[in-house]
Protein backbone atom coordinates (compact mmCIF):
# COMPACT_ATOMS: atom_id res chain seq x y z
CA UNK A 1 0.00 0.00 0.00
CA UNK A 2 1.41 3.54 -0.87
CA UNK A 3 0.95 6.25 1.75
CA UNK A 4 -1.00 9.19 0.67
CA UNK A 5 -2.53 12.42 2.54
CA UNK A 6 -5.38 14.36 2.28
CA UNK A 7 -3.96 16.66 -0.53
CA UNK A 8 -3.32 13.60 -2.65
CA UNK A 9 -6.62 12.67 -1.75
CA UNK A 10 -8.41 15.51 -3.15
CA UNK A 11 -5.88 15.67 -6.34
CA UNK A 12 -7.30 11.72 -6.91
CA UNK A 13 -10.68 12.46 -6.19
CA UNK A 14 -11.30 15.30 -8.67
CA UNK A 15 -9.04 13.66 -11.32
CA UNK A 16 -11.44 10.25 -10.98
CA UNK A 17 -14.22 12.78 -12.00
CA UNK A 18 -12.35 14.08 -14.62
CA UNK A 19 -9.11 13.76 -15.67
CA UNK A 20 -9.46 16.63 -18.43
CA UNK A 21 -8.79 19.05 -15.73
CA UNK A 22 -6.73 21.56 -16.26
CA UNK A 23 -3.74 21.72 -13.41
CA UNK A 24 -4.86 25.43 -12.90
CA UNK A 25 -8.50 23.88 -12.87
CA UNK A 26 -7.54 21.25 -10.44
CA UNK A 27 -5.21 23.03 -8.51
CA UNK A 28 -8.09 25.94 -7.88
CA UNK A 29 -10.19 22.95 -6.31
CA UNK A 30 -7.32 21.46 -4.00
CA UNK A 31 -5.65 24.50 -3.04
CA UNK A 32 -2.79 24.39 -4.42
CA UNK A 33 -0.35 25.85 -7.51
CA UNK A 34 -0.58 24.40 -11.08
CA UNK A 35 3.31 23.33 -10.46
CA UNK A 36 2.93 21.71 -6.98
CA UNK A 37 -0.36 19.90 -8.53
CA UNK A 38 1.92 18.33 -11.41
CA UNK A 39 4.34 17.03 -9.29
CA UNK A 40 1.68 15.44 -6.75
CA UNK A 41 0.38 14.32 -9.99
CA UNK A 42 3.67 12.86 -11.28
CA UNK A 43 4.26 11.23 -8.30
CA UNK A 44 1.41 9.39 -7.82
CA UNK A 45 1.98 8.13 -11.67
CA UNK A 46 5.52 7.12 -10.30
CA UNK A 47 4.50 5.19 -7.32
CA UNK A 48 1.58 3.19 -9.82
CA UNK A 49 -1.11 5.06 -7.45
CA UNK A 50 -2.41 6.51 -11.11
CA UNK A 51 -2.59 3.38 -13.40
CA UNK A 52 -4.04 5.42 -16.80
CA UNK A 53 -5.89 8.05 -17.53
CA UNK A 54 -9.03 6.85 -19.94
CA UNK A 55 -12.22 8.07 -21.44
CA UNK A 56 -15.36 6.45 -19.94
CA UNK A 57 -17.40 5.93 -22.27
CA UNK A 58 -21.20 5.07 -22.96
CA UNK A 59 -22.00 1.40 -23.90
CA UNK A 60 -25.50 1.42 -25.27
CA UNK A 61 -24.86 4.55 -27.32
CA UNK A 62 -21.87 2.36 -28.67
CA UNK A 63 -24.83 -0.75 -29.64
CA UNK A 64 -23.21 -2.44 -26.29
CA UNK A 65 -26.60 -1.78 -24.37
CA UNK A 66 -26.41 -5.50 -22.78
CA UNK A 67 -24.31 -6.36 -19.30
CA UNK A 68 -23.99 -10.05 -18.50
CA UNK A 69 -22.63 -11.06 -15.38
CA UNK A 70 -21.35 -15.03 -16.32
CA UNK A 71 -20.96 -17.51 -13.60
CA UNK A 72 -18.45 -20.39 -14.13
CA UNK A 73 -17.25 -23.54 -12.58
CA UNK A 74 -14.85 -25.74 -13.70
CA UNK A 75 -13.86 -29.32 -12.81
CA UNK A 76 -9.72 -28.00 -13.99
CA UNK A 77 -7.91 -26.26 -10.94
CA UNK A 78 -4.20 -26.80 -12.28
CA UNK A 79 -2.43 -23.64 -12.99
CA UNK A 80 -2.12 -24.07 -16.67
CA UNK A 81 -5.65 -23.87 -17.12
CA UNK A 82 -6.22 -20.73 -15.14
CA UNK A 83 -3.53 -19.25 -17.13
CA UNK A 84 -5.37 -20.68 -20.38
CA UNK A 85 -8.24 -19.46 -19.24
CA UNK A 86 -6.66 -15.77 -18.37
CA UNK A 87 -5.31 -15.46 -21.51
CA UNK A 88 -8.85 -16.43 -23.20
CA UNK A 89 -10.25 -13.90 -21.43
CA UNK A 90 -7.80 -11.21 -22.28
CA UNK A 91 -8.23 -11.59 -25.88
CA UNK A 92 -11.97 -11.28 -25.89
CA UNK A 93 -13.12 -7.30 -25.99
CA UNK A 94 -16.36 -7.68 -24.65
CA UNK A 95 -15.19 -9.32 -21.67
CA UNK A 96 -14.70 -6.13 -19.16
CA UNK A 97 -13.35 -8.58 -15.91
CA UNK A 98 -12.55 -11.86 -15.32
CA UNK A 99 -12.69 -12.55 -11.54
CA UNK A 100 -11.24 -15.91 -9.39
CA UNK A 101 -14.15 -16.44 -7.01
CA UNK A 102 -14.05 -17.87 -2.95
CA UNK A 103 -17.62 -20.22 -2.35
CA UNK A 104 -19.60 -21.76 -4.96
CA UNK A 105 -18.59 -20.47 -7.79
CA UNK A 106 -15.36 -20.73 -9.41
CA UNK A 107 -14.93 -17.35 -11.99
CA UNK A 108 -17.30 -14.63 -12.29
CA UNK A 109 -16.94 -12.65 -16.02
CA UNK A 110 -18.11 -9.39 -16.94
CA UNK A 111 -19.08 -8.51 -20.25
CA UNK A 112 -20.98 -6.26 -22.45
CA UNK A 113 -22.27 -7.06 -25.71
CA UNK A 114 -25.46 -5.70 -27.83
CA UNK A 115 -27.99 -8.46 -27.79
CA UNK A 116 -28.68 -11.72 -26.92
CA UNK A 117 -27.52 -13.30 -30.41
CA UNK A 118 -24.29 -10.91 -29.77
CA UNK A 119 -23.80 -13.48 -26.20
CA UNK A 120 -23.90 -16.04 -27.74
CA UNK A 121 -21.77 -15.37 -29.78
CA UNK A 122 -19.26 -14.40 -27.27
CA UNK A 123 -20.46 -17.69 -25.36
CA UNK A 124 -19.38 -19.88 -28.29
CA UNK A 125 -16.41 -18.30 -28.78
CA UNK A 126 -15.53 -18.46 -25.19
CA UNK A 127 -16.49 -22.60 -24.73
CA UNK A 128 -14.25 -22.82 -27.90
CA UNK A 129 -11.08 -21.74 -26.16
CA UNK A 130 -11.59 -23.32 -22.52
CA UNK A 131 -13.34 -26.41 -21.33
CA UNK A 132 -15.83 -25.76 -18.94
CA UNK A 133 -17.90 -27.25 -16.51
CA UNK A 134 -20.86 -25.00 -15.81
CA UNK A 135 -21.64 -21.88 -17.46
CA UNK A 136 -24.80 -19.68 -16.42
CA UNK A 137 -25.22 -16.19 -17.00
CA UNK A 138 -27.11 -12.75 -15.77
CA UNK A 139 -28.43 -10.39 -17.41
CA UNK A 140 -29.05 -7.06 -16.61
CA UNK A 141 -31.98 -5.36 -16.12
CA UNK A 142 -31.31 -2.13 -14.84
CA UNK A 143 -28.05 -0.34 -13.23
CA UNK A 144 -28.79 0.94 -10.10
CA UNK A 145 -24.91 1.67 -9.88
CA UNK A 146 -21.52 1.54 -11.53
CA UNK A 147 -18.40 3.66 -11.37
CA UNK A 148 -14.98 3.57 -11.70
CA UNK A 149 -14.38 5.63 -8.91
CA UNK A 150 -12.24 4.24 -5.67
CA UNK A 151 -13.72 5.38 -2.09
CA UNK A 152 -10.73 7.62 -0.75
Amino acid sequence: MVEIDNIDRKILGELQKNADLSLEDLGARVGLSRNACWRRIRALDDKGVIRKRVAVLDPTKLGLGLSVFIQIRTSQHAASWLTDFARATRTMPEILGAYRMTGDLDYLIHARVADMADYDRLYQHLISKIELSDVSASFVMEELKETTELPL
